[in-house]
């Protein structure tokens, strides 16, 4: 029973992992082509290829899922369903109705359709997220769900705490769909438009931090975006303090101000104060705040962008 499972991040990988030691394993994964990453600018795989890889599944790299070749590739390998997740492509017809997917997502659709579900429910301070399996269709993120299930988001969570919980959940919950899929055990269930929200990819805006905002949405800012992109805060008169973890405060200086409270670095914002508990000074790896703060002296300033 040959499958096809197409996906490119990290997230991807996991819920490979998952498809891979179950009775659903692919025969072929379809990922993106080699990229620069890192400091160091050289060529590497994408994750999924490199998990792929791993575990001794073929793997097509593909630049165009919709040309010819590519197209003709995954139809000869074929199968009843194929699956997706974070693939980084738009698949078009024929395609779409030749090959039909399953598409793992991780928000409670229709909240959260599109490039970043995980960072924009942190960001947003929502309560709870999830994982749904739905129907790949044309419309972004809008087909009918086959399986859900929800996930409390701690107020202090992370985006890596949160995806990796999100990512098992997936695998899980693909595992199921393929196997129902099969069987035509499927029951859809249509979207509907209420409650739809659009989770746009983070742009370089959303990353920087603004102390007129409240504590708790900077909090949310900041946890939302770590590990993996990362908040800022301008200081001086160019530089850019990455600020990776963070502590809400009742009360603090003005809005953007600093005072060392206790030996540790504490922003004032238009609401509450935050502590910065764990920070990347320009050049410099990533420490405590209060190591940031003996070094910095106490003449701490913002800058302007």
């Amino acid at each position: 029973m040959p499958g096809i499972y197409l996906g490119t991040s990290d997230f991807a990988a996991t819920v490979l992992r998952i498809l891979a030691a179950s009775p659903e394993r692919p025969e072929l994964v379809v990922t993106l082509p080699d990229r620069r990453r890192g400091r160091g600018r050289k060529e590497q795989a994408s994750p999924v290829a490199a998990c792929a890889e791993e575990l001794g599944i073929e793997v097509l790299k593909s630049g165009n899922i919709n040309e010819d070749g590519d197209r003709e590739r995954i139809l000869e390998v074929g199968g009843d369903w194929a699956s997706i997740c974070a693939f980084g492509q738009l698949i078009k017809e024929p395609l779409l109705s030749e090959l039909p997917m399953l598409n793992v997502h991780p928000s409670l659709l229709p909240r959260w359709r599109g490039a970043a579900p995980v960072e924009r429910a942190i960001m947003e301070g929502d309560s709870e997220t999830g994982v749904c399996v739905m129907r790949l269709v044309a419309g972004l993120d809008s087909g009918p769900v086959a399986l859900r299930e929800e996930t409390p988001i701690d107020p202090d969570e992370d985006f890596g705490s949160l995806a990796a919980r999100l990512a098992e959940i997936g695998g899980r919950l693909l595992v199921k769909g393929l196997s129902a899929a099969r069987k035509d055990e499927i029951i859809w269930e249509e979207q509907g438009e209420e409650g739809l929200t659009y989770a746009e990819k983070i742009s370089a805006e959303d990353r920087e931090i603004k102390p007129v905002r409240t504590a708790r949405q900077v909090h949310d800012q900041v946890r939302a975006l770590t590990p993996h992109i990362g908040a800022w805060l301008p200081i001086g008169e160019d530089d850019r303090l990455g600020v990776r973890a963070t502590t809400v405060l009742d009360s603090g200086p003005e809005s953007g101000q600093f005072e060392d409270r206790e030996g540790w670095p504490v922003l004032g914002c238009g609401e509450g104060a935050i502590r910065l508990d764990r920070v990347t000074p320009p050049g410099k790896k990533e420490m405590d705040g209060d190591a940031w703060l003996r070094g910095s002296g106490q003449d701490i300033v913002l800058g302007s962008t």
